[in-house]
């Protein structure tokens, strides 16, 4: 196999797709990643908690396939409510910078009708390079 499924440890596992695929070469492709715990389960209603969770659950991956924050090269977010991802600006970066670091990778920000799981404010995919 050319790819490696890869799944964090202690994780429920995913249904129809995979938390993240690793290459022989180093990138990683973490799957769009929401604000529930490693059981899939809402801690938070709340879109900073959703967001910082979602942050948390990208780099649970990329630590699961052997990289760090500084490995990620892209993150793409999906957001159902842009009015409150823009008020809400400062309190955002703060929840960044708590699991990211000072790491800002290439980004893009979508705004969404919805997103498949009723409950999800924010959904954010990733890539990286592992060396």
């Amino acid at each position: 196999m050319t790819h490696k499924i890869i799944q964090p440890e202690g994780w429920a596992p995913a249904k129809g797709y995979a938390n993240g695929m690793l290459s022989r070469d180093g990138h990683l492709y973490v799957g769009g990643q929401i604000g529930w715990n490693a059981q899939q389960q809402f801690e938070s209603h709340d879109f900073i908690g959703q967001m910082e969770q979602a942050l948390r659950n990208i780099l649970d991956v990329v630590e699961a396939a052997g990289g760090r924050a500084e490995h990620i090269t892209r993150l793409t977010w999906y957001v159902t409510d842009k009015k409150e991802y823009m008020a809400r600006q400062a309190e955002i970066g703060a929840s960044y910078r708590k699991v990211m670091g000072r790491h800002f990778p290439a980004m893009a920000m979508v705004v969404v009708a919805g997103l498949v799981e009723d409950d999800a404010l924010v959904e954010i995919e990733a890539t990286a390079v592992i060396d």
